[in-house]
């Protein structure tokens, strides 16, 4: 019996993914000239966005709020019940309003609209039916509407809660796209936590610098040498300069195992003749995420770190990044 019983709960939760992914999928089909009349309306005001909601659609407008917030647009999510008690004053006439409510007929929400127009403050409104009040009020006006909650009851805000959250994303990511809001501005707004610590340190913060510990060798020395260099070093490979000390190539612990087996005498090898010419390199100045992503996209673990000149000041290894808990 209990495990019929847990099966019937593992489809019906099923079932609520499915719903819920299905409201979603259907906001695309309703996007067109509004979203870009929201971005732009967004984009122009001098204030800030205030997001107001009732309920469920006010816990779903804080998420919004902070969301738009940590993306770089200023948000502040304001209760309408509180509203009516002095809190509206926070809406200024430089300010976009987006007003969430499922029905378009919530009653806190509604006593704010005469204040919105009078000021003639932009307004934005979520909601579900658009021949409603607060949809007919509307300056520009999102269908959040779904075909039935996953509530079984049809009362619980289920569907059109995660729909309401996935339109707010939808707004907030193309605010940040269009404000072409960076990982630096991120970090700004997050530097603390899993969230901003990736973004905290830079190469310079987390290389090898210290010059009697850097293997460099010439483009003229031998193989040899250089396999002598990079085993007295530890770092698992050699940084190789001209004479001007630019960086023009490199020699690692792989290059070292695929050159032994191919040349049958490596004696009479110099680096300029085996070396990786034109190696990736980083910037001091670049973000440590930065140097984990060319690290990632070429597949090696070390990076020379040069100068405007292109030449050799450090280097940084993938386990530098681990032990500052960037990768």
């Amino acid at each position: 019996m209990e495990i019929k019983e847990n099966s019937k709960m593992l489809e019906l939760a099923k079932e609520v993914f499915q719903i819920e992914a299905d409201s979603i999928i259907k906001l695309k089909d309703r996007l067109n000239e509004n979203l870009e009349q929201a971005i732009s309306t967004i984009m122009s005001s001098k204030g800030r966005v205030i997001v107001t909601g009732m309920g469920k659609s006010g816990l779903i407008g804080r998420k919004i709020a902070a969301t738009l917030s940590s993306t770089g647009t200023p948000a502040y999510f304001l209760h309408p019940a509180e509203s009516t008690h002095g809190d509206s004053g926070i809406i200024t006439r430089e300010d976009v309003v987006i007003a969430i409510s499922n029905s378009g007929e919530t009653h806190e929400l509604l006593n704010l609209i005469p204040l919105i127009k009078r000021f003639e403050v932009p307004l934005i409104v979520l909601a579900g039916n658009q021949s409603s009040t607060l949809g007919r009020s509307a300056d520009i006006y999102f269908d959040i509407s779904v075909e039935k909650e996953a509530c079984p009851l049809g009362k619980a805000p289920t569907a059109s809660t995660t729909a309401t959250l996935a339109m707010g994303d939808a707004i907030a990511i193309c605010l940040l796209k269009k404000r072409g809001f960076s990982t630096e501005d991120f970090l700004l707004y997050h530097p603390s936590g899993a969230l901003g610590k990736g973004v905290l340190y830079s190469v310079g913060d987390l290389m090898l610098k210290d010059k009697t510990l850097l293997p460099i060798a010439h483009e003229d020395d031998t193989f040899l040498e250089t396999v002598d260099l990079i085993s007295k070093k530890k770092l698992g490979c050699a940084l190789i300069v001209n004479y001007d000390n630019k960086l023009t190539g490199l020699l690692t612990d792989g290059d070292i195992r695929r050159i032994l087996l191919r040349y049958p005498d490596v004696s009479v090898l110099d680096n300029k003749t085996v070396m990786t010419k034109s190696p990736k390199t980083v910037s001091s100045e670049a973000l440590a995420v930065k140097a984990l992503a060319l690290m990632e996209k070429y597949s090696i673990t070390s990076l020379a770190v040069c100068d405007s000149e292109n030449k050799p000041i450090g280097i940084i290894h993938i386990h530098d990044l681990l032990k500052a808990g960037v990768a």
